[in-house]
């Protein structure tokens, strides 16, 4: 039982690296339209550098091969980020991309 809870902690720590990333390239790219460059910049490489200190945390526990499949959730997350924020528009087969995407990680984090 603690290791499955171990497990969906660590989980939760890859989905927080994988939005932290995506958080970053979103402010990465609001930078550049923003009369606020630096600022934004830096809140992004800020985003950045936690999401890599997260995920060396999760994958000095795991193997590389199964935490690295949870990198997905990247283009996930910054292709919702874009459209929600950003307001960029996101056409259907795209949206069909992030449904594979989803399932190829569900699949490669249960086994």
């Amino acid at each position: 039982m603690q290791s499955q809870r171990k497990i969906k902690f660590y989980i939760g720590l890859i989905v927080l690296s994988t939005l932290l990333g995506a958080v970053g390239q979103m402010l990465f790219k609001y930078s550049f339209d923003s009369s606020y460059v630096i600022t934004f910049l830096l809140l992004g490489i800020l985003c950045y550098g936690l999401a890599t200190v997260v995920y060396f945390f999760v994958l000095g526990r795991f193997h590389l091969s199964w935490v690295y499949s949870f990198n997905g959730l990247t283009y996930i997350f910054a292709i919702l980020l874009a459209h929600f924020v950003l307001l960029e528009q996101i056409p259907p087969l795209r949206w069909a991309g992030i449904i594979i995407i989803l399932a190829g990680v569900v699949l490669v984090g249960l086994s």
